[in-house]
């Protein structure tokens, strides 16, 4: 798992979607743990892992605080609920759930050139933004000057506090609907929507991982020395990885980065969904 966590942080952190979108399922499959504990244990794991992302990030000067903020506000307290949640929902069900999840993220990832083609298509015809926007500035520690504007202000909350329902609920998401609304349909440039998205899932992915945490205490059990028995090999890649994501995000071509995840993520949700139907 050291060596494993280690790649899964830094694709999710040079992403900027949630890394329990790959260790959900590989915990499930792989280690052969209920879907609650494998869902909690990847959202420990993550905290870590995006924790040393944002510091990455952070020291870049590439997170737009302000739209974190305002993404947080929606989606911290929807995780919450979607944690409290996950306990009383069917594991075959959590299992389906996850698989039609990623299975759903994988198309949209895929897709991901037709849908930018046809959005740049639109905006030369003078469609695409209709609501008032507002001109966001940032300069990164390297001298690059970005300069956008932060449109549709509501659907990106509304984006935000379903991608945090989806957090605590089956641990993935939030990343992927922060990039859906931030590049997509606002255009706001990919390397600050992944600083900006690893930040806003950092934190909820803590809210999240803690009332995981309350639940597995209160129902006793061996499910915390399982937790504590991975997350002792997760937690020291993922800080590793976390370092490493920031120069994926800087190096790579979006497009190139998307598209390969979108179909490895038809992979784990087939699979993840086979396994829910055994």
């Amino acid at each position: 798992m050291f060596p494993i966590a280690i790649a899964v942080a830094s694709v999710a952190n040079g992403a900027g979607i949630g890394g329990a979108t790959f260790l959900s399922p590989l915990f499930v499959i792989g280690l052969q743990l209920s879907p609650q504990v494998a869902i909690g244990t990847a959202l420990i794991t993550e905290v870590f892992g995006f924790a040393s992302g944002v510091s990455a990030h952070a020291r870049a000067r590439a997170i737009d605080w302000k739209v974190a903020g305002m993404l947080m506000a929606a989606s911290i307290p929807a995780a919450v609920a979607g944690s409290f949640a996950a306990g009383y929902v069917d594991d075959a069900v959590l299992k389906g759930i996850l698989g039609v999840g990623l299975l759903v993220i994988a198309a949209a990832f895929v897709r991901h050139k037709a849908d930018h083609a046809a959005q740049d298509a639109s905006i030369a015809r003078g469609e695409g933004v209709t609501q008032p926007s507002v001109a966001r500035k940032i300069v990164t520690s390297d001298g690059t000057t970005y300069e956008y504007e932060l449109c549709r202000k509501a659907e990106g909350r509304a984006f935000a506090g379903v991608g945090g329902l989806l957090v605590g609920l089956i641990s993935t998401g939030l990343g992927e609907l922060n990039s859906y609304a931030l590049i997509k349909r606002c255009r706001v440039p990919s390397r600050i929507t992944v600083a900006t998205s690893v930040a806003v899932v950092a934190v909820t992915a803590l809210a999240a991982s803690v009332t995981h945490l309350v639940e597995f205490a209160s129902a006793g059990g061996d499910a915390l020395s399982t937790v504590a028995s991975i997350v002792v090999f997760t937690v020291p890649g993922v800080i590793i990885g976390g370092q490493i994501g920031p120069q994926i995000a800087r190096r790579v071509p979006e497009q190139r980065l998307v598209r390969s995840l979108g179909w490895l993520f038809l992979l784990i949700g087939v699979i993840t969904l086979v396994e829910a139907l055994a």
